[in-house]
């Protein structure tokens, strides 16, 4: 569906059927989006399932970043992060010295 294919801007909540988790999280990354993630129900569950999206901010039984936490997606939702520590090091030059005696 266009819908679950596309990132959708507004109060809008996108709900499927599924028949195991894997299929979930199969159908969950079957985008070429990720900004963000909502998973409900049992917090253990849900954390196991998080690292397993492709989305830069998942939320459980919440919704919305926490303070100071990065801001930021995969895949076409963008790349970097804007907020936290990452915002704040994508402003910063790194810089590589070798050869300086010990």
């Amino acid at each position: 569906m266009r819908i679950a294919q596309e990132e959708i801007f507004g109060p809008v909540a996108t709900i499927m059927a599924y028949d195991s988790l894997e299929q979930a999280i199969e159908i969950a990354n079957d985008t070429a989006y990720g900004l963000s993630a909502c998973i409900t129900g049992d917090p253990a569950k849900a954390a196991a399932v998080a690292p397993e999206l492709r989305a830069g901010m998942v939320a459980i039984n919440n919704w919305g970043p926490s303070p100071g936490a990065p801001f930021g997606g995969y895949k076409q939702s963008g790349n970097g992060r804007e907020g936290g520590l990452y915002g704040l090091k994508d402003f910063m030059e790194v810089k590589s010295i070798s050869g300086l005696p010990a």
